[in-house]
Parts: C-alpha cells; structure tokens; sequence
C-alpha cells in the first residue's frame, strides 16, 4: 500500500498543442507537453500556460519578418504575453478576471516542423527529440531566459540540459541555435 503523502504532486499546466493539419500524425503532442512541464516544474512555476503552434517554414518566416525584421524561417519563436518593462502601447482595461487569467498566460511558441526536421537530419536526432529541444528552448525564453552573452548562454544551456535529462536529450542543450 502506498501513502499518498509520497506520491509526488500533480503540478497542473495548461498547455495547448496546435498541428497544422499537414503535419498532424508526424508530432508527438504528449511528448511535448512532457517537455514543457518539465521546464516549468524545474523552473518552480505553478497553473500557468502557452500554447506550442506547430506550422510551415513561410508561416514562420513571415512572423520572424513582421516582428523581428529577418526574413528568413527560423526554427522556433517565442512570443511573451507578459508586458516589456517598455510597454510601446497602451494598456488595455479588462475585467479583473480576465486580467487573473491572463497573468498566468506566459505566451505563444510557433516551431517551424519542416526546419526542424532538417536540423534534426543535420545533428542527427529524432525529430521528437528536435523538436523537445525547439519547445523546451522557446519556453525557457518565456521565462526570460536568452543567450546574448556568455553567462546568460551557460545558464540558459544548463537549464535545458536539466529539462532534457528526463528525456535523455541532455546532450542537445548545448548545441548553437541558427536563426
């Protein structure tokens, strides 16, 4: 009989996977939800959510070209739904519950399945395996998270490679990402 005292706590996350439909039946939904907790557990955060959008190479090169101004398809982004220290608009006035539950949105992850694959030809991996790497980065960006220098790279290498590690793709966290 076991205690359930020991069993270890169910952390909920809200975590909505979305294929394009010409990909479906090629992505493992769960295991990026597995991925993705991970990196949420490690990072201490509780009843929060994102969404991973899954699409084509152009979908991604147009939203890397509108937002950050590289025409160029990518192999993941990360768009925060929390407010810059900057804010460039205005607030909007919403009713406090939506105000609750947007709190605890983190933002949006939109990997390229296509430039995924080939990344994953190129280093060798499984395509699951690239594409834990792409979501468990994305999210990590969420949680702030870059690699702009040195230190901020280590630190952010170190979390993926602690996220991976339940997976067996710690090797992977230290691997440049192309733009």
């Amino acid at each position: 009989m076991t205690n359930a005292a020991q069993q270890p706590e169910q952390i909920a996350y809200q975590i909505d996977v979305q294929v394009d439909e010409e990909f479906a039946g090629l992505v493992d939904e769960g295991t990026l939800i597995d991925a993705v907790a991970e990196v949420l557990r490690l990072a201490g955060k509780t009843g929060v959510a994102l969404t991973i959008a899954i699409t084509d190479d152009d979908y991604v090169r147009q939203l890397n070209h509108d937002y950050l101004g590289v025409d160029a398809p990518t192999d993941v982004l990360s768009f925060g739904a929390q407010p810059d220290d900057e804010p460039t608009m205005p607030s909007l006035v919403v009713p406090a519950a939506l105000t609750a539950e947007l709190a605890n949105y983190l933002g949006d992850l939109v990997i390229a399945y296509p430039y995924a694959t080939q990344q994953a030809a190129r280093y060798a991996n499984s395509i699951a395996a690239e594409l834990r790497l792409l979501a468990v980065h994305g999210t990590l960006h969420l949680l702030g998270y870059d690699h702009a220098t040195p230190a901020a790279e280590a630190a952010m290498w170190a979390a993926q490679a602690a996220a991976l590690a339940r997976f067996g793709d710690q090797a992977l966290a230290h691997r440049n990402h192309d733009a």
